[in-house]
């Protein structure tokens, strides 16, 4: 199972929903591979830490190496687990972000690159029981990359009105790639994140996305301190914290999409 954890608008928990459900895969024993396609590197620096370049040079590292070896010569390519890490945490894996993501990005696009994360993954796939994508808030090369190799995709949800505005747009452009690129995407869910059960605002706006037929999971993720505690440590909750409400409803999540693969399986 191959997914992609996306939204174009910035701020919505990307990188926490990223690592926290493949943690507690990997907890659970299921082989875990996390792909970090955001330049930013938020999902790398929270499974690792600060990586220490003069040791592994920028464009050596993880998915930029991946990547530039495609516009190099074929007789020194690589297969692509040569360029996943181990991470501190058994059954959890990365392929670490890059500053050089955003310079190899126009060369790839110019030179129609956009299956090769596909490509990629397909050589992968039997090594791991699930991969997750974590990728660029914006509709971008690599973010069309990882929807194209993916299976799923999941749509975190921050419950305000420039949210809901930009699931529309985001919604648009996944029917747009499904129909050119990848008609077995499917949308597996849209993750309600940030919530704040006393206030009014985010039940009305989840309540309507309801109403409007998109596809909301039950299990909500509120807000919490612990969260950035856990981002500020480099351990993901199911470590940091087991017995934490937050960490009880990222399990409860991942029930839920255990659910939802064994349905789309059957």
């Amino acid at each position: 199972m191959k997914r992609v954890v996306f939204n174009q608008k910035g701020g919505v928990g990307k990188t926490s929903i990223t690592c926290n459900l493949a943690a507690i895969g990997a907890s659970m024993g299921y082989r875990t591979l996390v792909i970090d396609l955001d330049v930013q590197g938020n999902t790398t620096h929270y499974l690792v830490g600060e990586i220490d370049a003069d040791a592994y040079p920028a464009e050596a590292q993880g998915v930029a190496g991946l990547f530039k070896q495609t516009v190099g010569s074929r007789r020194m390519q690589k297969n692509p687990d040569s360029f996943v890490w181990e991470t501190p945490y058994e059954n959890l894996y990365l392929m670490p972000s890059s500053p050089v993501l955003s310079d190899l990005e126009k060369e790839l696009e110019s030179r129609y690159k956009i299956f090769k994360l596909r490509d990629a993954l397909e050589k992968l796939e039997d090594e791991y029981d699930r991969i997750y994508i974590d990728t660029p808030p914006n509709f971008n090369f690599y973010s069309k990359s990882a929807l194209i190799a993916a299976d799923s995709v999941l749509v975190p949800f921050d419950c305000d009105s420039f949210a809901r505005q930009s699931l529309y747009s985001l919604m648009d452009n996944l029917a747009e790639l499904q129909e050119d690129h990848n008609p077995d995407l499917g949308v597996e869910g849209i993750v309600i994140n940030q919530f704040n059960s006393q206030a009014r605002l985010p039940g009305e706006l989840v309540a309507e996305l309801k109403e409007e037929g998109y596809p909301v999971f039950d299990t909500y993720l509120n807000t919490s301190v612990k969260m950035k505690e856990s981002h500020r440590e480099h351990r993901p909750l199911i470590d940091m914290a087991p017995s934490h409400k937050l960490t009880g409803q990222f399990l409860d999540l991942h029930v839920e999409l255990e659910k939802t693969a064994a349905k789309a399986a059957a």
